[in-house]
């Protein structure tokens, strides 16, 4: 399965316990309706609702 990139539109906890804000970009693999995210190897299990997928072009930002 492929991964994508997504923007975090709530602020989500990983398993490391860290908290992400806003915005974070996150590593979006699987679909439906909960993903897995990951942020520098932190997992975050994702509802559809916490994120939103990133355009390819604005992925270099």
């Amino acid at each position: 399965m492929s991964r994508r990139i997504g923007s975090l539109l709530v602020s989500v906890s990983g398993l490391s316990g860290t908290t992400y804000p806003v915005g974070t970009r996150v590593a979006i693999q699987g679909t439906g309706g909960s993903v897995d995210g990951f942020v520098d190897g932190d997992w975050l299990p994702l509802a559809w609702w916490e994120f939103a997928d990133v355009a390819p072009e604005d992925t270099a930002r």
